[in-house]
């Protein structure tokens, strides 16, 4: 496949064999060696110097004279992006057709602040990593107790022995007894139905390092305080840290100035002991989840999503397939009055000027520009660059250079225009699509997107992983069947039958958004909130492509 006119290599469907002539136009290709499935192989001869493109944009050089019908490979092609400039005229955007989801609703739970959560958790969250042990200890006191321990497919009830054997019941009666509950009778029985779970946030940040790290990461837990999916949360400081109790109400108030979730902070140095401070904080947490608790789903439009659009373990149909499809459902969502946002800046390389164009005014075009450049000379500056973003399993599987990844990577937003441009932490404000800075790191990613206001998280794969967040559900989308089915536990939705011609990317983009729906419904459960994933880790602003 071609995927642009403009493109002087295409990409392999399937694996083809050496010595396979390829008719094209009105000339054949003789390819010049074996072409692995979802690798690329030259329409031309490509003399050393000279650029490769694909998706109609530069993605690399060849280093070395490339015959026509051979192979593109880490040997003979280098990462090359193409340079870009401010924007130019102003962007025209024709919505796609949303007359099917016109009418359409989710039922979520409403907040204070007029937000609607696709969830409904309370969170127990250290301000500072001296503080895990505590809150490891919570955890083990209140997850089995209030019957959220359901990550495993069962669990074996030994409770029901003791009280049996307690009453006197004889061998016979305990030899009888069923102990096996699944994870649905588990939820039925909790104490507090209306609250999805308790989410306990550690880390290792919040002293050490530069106080920008503390401000950064107080920014970060506000956003996730704040969070539309976030009834209230237990805070344990341990006091003397550099992420002081103050830095955090502060970063509360400038996301939500109105805010009026319940919120119970505990110091350790000021309290009788650590039996007592650990106990006052189950207390006030149970009182909490009885608020929480009163808060049910309710219909809310779907200008009320805001999905994140992240990948990770890409492959060399990512950009044909699942992104695009992403892409169309992102598209479909914006139409409606919703809002979508676009992360990694290391994988938007090459992509720019594309990105620049879109920006809904100069304003956005300037500070997404400068973003990029800041990031990009960060990563230059300790020896490194954004050429180095590509993984071992991007490489394998066709992904040669980090622009041919960005080019495929940036399909995830589809075509509408840019609205807003975030850096890190930064509240998610405007609806339509927004851009915002996060490294490529799949974790510290989702991370940023659920911490600047995502409450639901879509994440394309073409390799398979079971990254989670803790707060905004994520949805496993695969480039390719054969994943699909060799990881059926973790993936949620396939896109590979538009390889296979059976859809396309505008059917399945239907399908997906309204998965979408029925997720952010509570009616479909994805793989990574089942398995409790729930992956955390504050970006410290270092480099991390």
């Amino acid at each position: 496949m071609q995927l642009d006119e403009r493109d002087n290599i295409a990409v392999a469907l399937k694996t083809l064999p050496k010595g396979m002539r390829i008719p094209w136009g009105s000339q054949s290709i003789l390819l010049k060696e074996d072409i692995a499935q979802k690798h690329k192989f030259t329409l031309k001869a490509i003399p050393k110097g000279e650029t490769i493109i694909m998706y109609g944009t530069l993605v690399g050089r060849a280093v070395s004279s490339i015959a026509k019908g051979a192979a593109i490979r880490t040997d003979n092609t280098e990462h090359a992006a193409a340079d870009y400039k401010p924007m130019g005229q102003r962007y025209s955007w024709q919505a796609p057709d949303i007359s099917r989801f016109k009418n359409s609703t989710f039922n979520g739970y409403h907040r204070k602040d007029g937000s609607v959560g696709t969830a409904n958790y309370w969170l127990v969250i250290p301000l500072v990593f001296c503080e895990n042990r505590n809150v490891d200890i919570i955890k083990s006191s209140l997850l089995n107790a209030l019957g959220y321990n359901t990550s495993a497919s069962f669990i074996v009830d030994a409770q029901v022995l003791v009280e049996k054997y307690k009453r006197g019941e004889s061998e016979n009666d305990l030899l009888a007894t069923d102990l096996i509950k699944n994870s649905e009778e588990i939820a039925e029985n909790r104490t507090f139905p209306n609250v999805d779970g308790i989410k306990f946030l550690n880390h290792d940040g919040g002293c050490g390092g530069i106080r920008q790290d503390s401000e950064t990461l107080c920014n970060l837990l506000a956003g996730y305080i704040t969070h539309p999916n976030v009834a209230g949360a237990t805070i344990l400081s341990l006091g003397c840290q550099n992420a002081q109790v103050s830095i955090l109400k502060d970063a509360i108030q400038k996301k939500d100035s109105s805010f009026a979730k319940p919120l119970y902070v505990l110091e350790q140095q000021q309290s009788a002991s650590e039996r007592h401070f650990i106990e006052e904080a189950v207390k006030k947490t149970f009182l909490g989840l009885i608020e929480a608790n009163k808060n049910t789903r309710q219909k809310a439009p779907l200008g009320k999503l805001t999905l994140g659009l992240e990948c990770g373990g890409s492959d060399g149909f990512s950009g044909i397939t699942a992104n695009p499809t992403l892409g169309y459902a992102s598209d479909l969502l914006v139409g409606l009055g919703g809002t979508t946002v676009l992360a990694e800046f290391p994988e938007l390389n090459g992509v720019e000027q594309e990105l620049i164009n879109r920006c809904h005014t100069e304003t956005e075009a300037i500070k997404f520009s400068n973003l990029m450049k800041a990031y990009s000379q960060k990563a230059v500056a300790v020896g490194s660059g954004f050429e180095n973003n590509p993984s071992p399993g991007n490489i394998k599987d066709g992904l040669i250079t980090d622009a041919m990844k960005s080019a495929g990577a940036a399909k995830k937003a589809g075509s509408s225009p840019v609205i807003d441009v975030l850096d890190y932490t930064e509240k998610i404000t405007k609806k339509g699509l927004n851009l915002l800075c996060t490294p490529g790191n799949d974790v510290e990613s989702t991370t940023g997107l659920a911490g600047s206001g995502c409450n639901i998280i879509a994440f394309t794969t073409g390799l398979g992983t079971p990254t989670g967040n803790p707060v905004a559900p994520v949805i496993k989308i695969s480039s390719n069947s054969k994943l699909g089915h060799r990881m059926k536990d973790i993936i949620d939705f396939d896109t590979g039958s538009i390889i296979s011609g059976e859809d396309s990317v505008e059917t399945l983009g239907v399908a997906l958004l309204e998965y979408i729906i029925k997720v952010a419904s509570g009616e479909e459960v994805p793989a990574a909130v089942r398995l409790g994933q729930e992956d955390f880790i504050p970006w410290k602003r270092g480099i991390s492509l």
